[in-house]
């Protein structure tokens, strides 16, 4: 709900709600659902704190966001390929989090904080998610807005009043945290650190004589799981999920137009450009560093030997969007690929290079309609799912998987499917639902007895699904003569990995022995590269993630690695690790001084919570806890050490 509602406002009201206040993102929702739910047992619901609660939705809602930020800083585009400890324990740590806000909110109620009616409509006419055209609140657009997300002006109100008695006790806690220039200079370290490595690729493109009869039959006896048919299974299925739901919700043009009007930035996209940016100390650097890149040197080289500058590549930038006013225009008025500077502007001295331009352009309504109706339907969705499991539970209970409910926004379909989800016909099976909530429920069907009774399951990402297996079809090895091509082709390509691997093996012992990489290649004729200078977390051109992770793990020059990927062998050795200097990145490290200050802030925060909990004792229903870590994880419930 936070996603959504922070991306319909473009983090306008919401983010002036919680702004400054990382530990308390979630906490409006859960009071919100508190109002609804006082009084109840709703399974939905994980932990309460005195009459605050933590429901299911709140807490998957939050896990979601916290694995994306923790798959991005992992190097990985799923948060599901993230390990289940990993995963689990970022799970345990959104559930803390959760609970100190619900005992925050607890804690200002108790101690009287109260936000006088006058605040809270200043509050609301201030935002400006509710202003129109004319800059003043709107009460049509403010009616509109709550429809979208399907909010009652009562319950944002509450949301607001207590939101804002929460900031009233907490910030000036947090208000005087400063990170030590130490730490950050630590930090900066860390972060923009680059080390320049020497690369050679051993590809599986190596001469393998052919087999003969009795080496292919051979590999066959040796590896049988190659060579098998799938084990095929049939099976009804029913998916409820934010997506399905949102299929089924309908939402007025008008609705959708004001929401357009009010977006208006998003669809009316003005000129962006693409611009490589050098900021010198001085004008003889910048001087010397234009003179280098009209000599023909690339952005990588230039990049590499600026290391008394800064660089920057900003791509598809709005002007609006460069911190440098004058730069700025400077960067719009350039025409492309033309070097221009050195330049001094009230950043420095500056050389720099347009590499794109993109015109300005428009996307009308008609165009932007769908767009915007999944994007109101997906919030309304989040809202309508809870109330939608109990009544499919009833609805399989009383006829299974066969009387369903044309009106709950579930999608059904059967077939016939093995354990990778594919037909019998070599297609992905079209089952209606996320990667990760799809792999659930393949999962489901492979663990499921065959004429079971459905079970209506939670899954990943607030899905929600039940399976019956009809009928199974046992996977069988291929005899020998049916099979030959595949033999065949698999020893073949078993072949070329193992000679690939004994030649980039030599050559990282000869390395290992000769002082790097370079030197080793030398005999073997083996072309060696040299890569624009790695930083940490950024993807290099031609260098595998994995490696890059590997360089920036090595404790000094010299050394090298080897890493098996699934195109080949790397061999790299790490030839320098350059430290930029703090004044030639200001504008990083005051980012970085930013953010560490906030996260002592949010420290102190956490601490004065974790101290509330001495006064009200939280409570867990474990039942939905194990449900709800299984549905992140993949795995059974909670396990030792759950919160």
């Amino acid at each position: 709900m936070i996603s959504f509602l922070r991306h319909v406002f473009v983090d306008s009201w919401l983010g002036r709600i919680i702004a400054g206040l990382l530990f308390l993102a979630f906490v409006g929702w859960g009071v919100g659902d508190v109002l609804s739910n006082i009084g109840s047992e709703r399974a939905d619901v994980i932990a309460r704190v005195g009459d605050q609660t933590v429901t299911t939705n709140d807490f998957l809602t939050a896990v979601q966001n916290e694995l994306q930020q923790v798959a991005r800083q992992a190097g990985v585009t799923d948060p599901s390929q993230l390990p289940v400890a990993t995963r689990r324990q970022a799970a345990e740590q959104v559930l803390q989090r959760l609970v100190m806000q619900s005992e925050i909110v607890l804690s200002a109620d108790r101690l009287g904080v109260r936000v006088p009616d006058q605040a809270l409509r200043e509050e609301v006419f201030g935002l400006p998610a509710f202003k129109g055209v004319d800059g003043r609140f709107d009460r049509k657009l403010f009616d509109s807005r709550l429809r979208q997300i399907g909010m009652t002006e009562a319950r944002l109100l509450d949301l607001l009043r207590a939101d804002m008695a929460v900031r009233a006790l907490v910030e000036p806690l947090q208000n005087g945290a400063r990170a030590p220039e130490i730490m950050v200079r630590q930090a900066f370290d860390f972060a923009a650190q680059t080390r320049t490595i020497d690369l050679v690729r051993v590809p599986l493109t190596a001469q393998v004589p052919a087999p003969d009869a009795a080496q292919l039959r051979r590999f066959y006896d040796n590896h049988p799981w190659l060579f098998q048919t799938p084990e095929y299974r049939h099976a009804r299925i029913v998916v409820l999920s934010p997506d399905s739901v949102a299929q089924s919700v309908e939402i007025p043009d008008a609705e959708l137009k004001r929401l357009y009007e009010a977006e208006s930035a998003k669809y009316h996209v003005p000129e962006t450009r693409s611009v490589q940016i050098v900021t010198a100390p001085n004008q003889a650097r910048a001087q010397a560093i234009a003179d280098q890149w009209k000599g023909g040197a690339d952005w990588g080289r230039i990049q590499a030997d600026a290391r008394d500058a800064a660089t920057v590549q900003m791509d598809d930038v709005r002007e609006a969007g460069i911190p440098s006013a004058g730069l700025a225009k400077l960067v719009f008025a350039a025409a492309p690929s033309d070097l221009q500077g050195p330049v001094q502007v009230d950043t420095g001295w500056v050389v720099f290079k347009v590499t794109r331009i993109t015109p300005p352009h428009d996307t009308d309504f008609a165009a932007a309609r769908q767009e915007l109706r999944e994007q109101v339907a997906r919030g309304q969705a989040a809202e309508l799912i809870g109330q939608r499991v109990s009544k499919l539970q009833d609805a399989i209970a009383g006829g299974g998987l066969d009387h369903i409910p044309d009106n709950l926004g579930a999608a059904a379909i059967a077939g016939t499917l093995d354990a990778r989800g594919m037909t019998q016909g070599g297609e992905t099976a079209p089952i209606p639902a996320s990667p990760a909530l799809r792999q659930a429920i393949i999962g489901r069907i492979f663990s499921q007895a065959k004429g079971a009774n459905p079970t209506l399951v939670q899954g990943p990402e607030n899905g929600w699904y039940a399976v019956a297996v009809d009928s199974i079809v046992p996977g069988q090895l291929q005899p020998f003569d049916t099979a030959i091509a595949q033999v065949r082709a698999a020893w073949n390509d078993e072949a070329e990995r193992h000679a690939a691997n004994v030649a980039a093996t030599a050559l990282y012992l000869a390395a290992k022995a000769q002082g790097g990489v370079s030197a080793a290649a030398a005999a073997t004729g083996r072309q060696v590269e040299h890569p624009a200078p790695l930083t940490r977390g950024q993807q290099a051109d031609g260098v595998p993630e994995e490696l890059a992770r590997l360089v920036f793990r090595l404790g000094s020059t010299g050394q090298t690695v080897m890493l098996d990927e699934p195109d080949g062998f790397y061999i790299a050795t790490l030839t320098a690790i350059t430290h930029p200097a703090p004044a030639t990145q200001a504008m990083q490290v005051d980012r970085i001084r930013t953010s560490l200050s906030q996260a002592l802030a949010d420290d102190i925060g956490m601490s004065y919570a974790a101290a509330l909990q001495q006064a009200v004792k939280p409570k867990t229903n474990m039942g939905a806890l194990k449900s709800a870590l299984s549905s992140v994880t993949g795995t059974g419930g909670a396990g030792e050490g759950s919160p």
